[in-house]
């Protein structure tokens, strides 16, 4: 049975380029567990546009940036869209934990999917008492 993971977009962004990334080897385990069916991976749809932005200010030129972010829209993430009963629980999260809504939202997906949030950043998700919160 596939475990389902939340990733965010620290994790995301290392998949398609290395460039100033650190924990290389752990986020390519996470795609390689992914390959070999033991992971379904799940991110807000937020997770595009934070990409987006972080390839942006990469230093890469027009080309690199625009294949990076080609070769992330070819991998299979579950984009889940931000609805109404989710939007509320972001906003719990945020305001109990004193974290933006952008940060709420991957730990408000984790809970609703029951899966473990895997970033590479959790300052703010370690904020939220009882959480599982994986660091590549």
């Amino acid at each position: 049975m596939k475990k389902a993971v939340v990733v965010d977009s620290s994790v995301a962004v290392k998949w398609v380029n290395s460039r100033d990334e650190k924990y290389l080897p752990q986020s390519d385990k996470i795609l390689r567990d992914f390959q070999n069916d033991k992971l379904e991976i799940f991110a807000p749809e937020l997770v595009k546009y934070e990409v987006g932005n972080a390839l942006l200010y990469k230093g890469m030129d027009r080309v690199q940036t625009e294949n990076s972010f080609s070769a992330f829209y070819n991998i299979p993430v579950n984009y889940i869209p931000l609805d109404p009963e989710l939007a509320y629980e972001t906003i719990m999260i945020a305001r109990e934990a004193q974290i933006t809504f952008y940060d709420a939202a991957f730990l408000s997906l984790a809970r609703k999917l029951k899966a473990k949030l895997i970033t590479d950043n959790p300052k703010h998700q370690k904020k939220v008492k009882g959480w599982k919160v994986k660091v590549v």
